[in-house]
């Protein structure tokens, strides 16, 4: 019998010219048949993905009729402007920065979540910063509780355990974030008579890595079918600033600064797209393991958090339930 090829980071190494092609054919099909719109609005954060999106875009129908949107808050990082001006520029694109910060504060979404933070630290306000974070691993079995990490003005860092009633209260007052902007991104659509890009990448569409009406609302989504690893090569390809792939993917939604492992992922994007890949071809646990260089046990223990979250976040990808079918071009469920 042949013995088994060896795993490794090579069964996530794409054609980039040939994925840029394909994905910009499927970007100009879907909006002239499906979506009858004239062209695209892509909010632009400056991280990898978002400007990726951009660029197949540009691709696919040319710059003229691509429109960009910063939308920033008071807590943004530094970079969000700087990076999401930068690829507009690049690419040459129509573009506009609305900063959200005052809508945010009319709907309580700073209040509501520092009030929540203030059941656990009650002296939380103004010079104070916060994040949301899981353990690192997993390296244990069972639940992976989030932390509360807090920055206070002398420059002691404190975390605290969050009870679950206060942490959906943070989740769900942070979230507005999301909502706001994608309110802002069909505004602008229905202005141009264009439609919504969406800019998540498989390993975030998977996971459940989105909010229900905020970033996983889009009428078209060019590449939730690439893992990040994917992403990053086209990016590349397409000529990207170094600055924008270069840069650490972040969540950009707490004062703190976070990464997305800190937040929501069990490992590096770079090795949870390997365990991902693992999970959808059957890969065994050993062989992702030894291509990383981790511990077997620890990777079966990605591999059982990666269905877990399929399990939970099922919800976040469901349209409106339905009694019954109302129209010939609504499906059946």
């Amino acid at each position: 019998m042949r013995e088994r090829e060896r795993f490794s980071a090579a069964v996530l190494a794409l054609d980039p010219a040939a994925e840029v092609a394909r994905i910009a054919a499927a970007v100009r099909r879907q909006l002239a048949g499906e979506l009858k719109r004239r062209g695209l609005v892509v909010a632009l954060s400056g991280g990898v993905d978002s400007s990726v999106v951009a660029a197949l875009c540009v691709e696919a129908i040319g710059r003229d009729r691509v429109f960009g949107l910063r939308l920033p808050e008071r807590e943004s990082s530094s970079a969000t402007r700087e990076l999401g001006r930068r690829i507009g520029d690049h690419l040459g694109i129509a573009a506009l920065e609305e900063d959200i910060t005052p809508v945010l504060e009319s709907v309580g979404c700073y209040r509501r979540r520092d009030a929540a933070i203030r059941t656990v630290i009650p002296e939380y306000g103004p010079g104070y910063a916060c994040k949301l974070v899981l353990p690192a691993g997993p390296t244990e079995p069972g639940l992976r509780l989030f932390s509360l990490v807090v920055s206070c003005p002398g420059g002691e860092v404190v975390e605290r355990r969050l009870p679950h009633e206060a942490y959906l209260e943070v989740v769900a007052a942070s979230n507005f974030k999301q909502r706001v902007r994608k309110m802002l991104e069909y505004h602008h659509a229905e202005r141009l008579h264009y439609a919504v890009a969406g800019t998540s990448n498989r390993l975030e569409y998977d996971q459940g890595f989105f909010v229900k009406g905020g970033d996983g609302a889009a009428d078209l989504k060019p590449i939730a079918h690439l893992y990040k690893t994917q992403v990053y090569q086209l990016a590349e390809h397409l000529g990207l600033p170094e600055a924008i792939r270069r840069q650490v993917p972040t969540t950009d939604t707490y004062p703190m600064a976070q990464t997305q492992e800190e937040f929501y992922f069990s490992l590096p994007w770079s090795a949870m797209d390997l365990c991902l890949y693992g999970v959808n071809h059957q890969v065994p646990a050993g062989d992702v393991a030894a291509a990383m260089g981790l511990e077997e046990e620890r990777v079966q223990r990605v591999y059982r958090d990666i269905e877990q979250k399929r399990r939970t976040t099922r919800y976040l990808h469901l349209s409106p339930r339905l009694v019954e079918a109302v129209s010939e071009v609504e499906p059946r469920r």
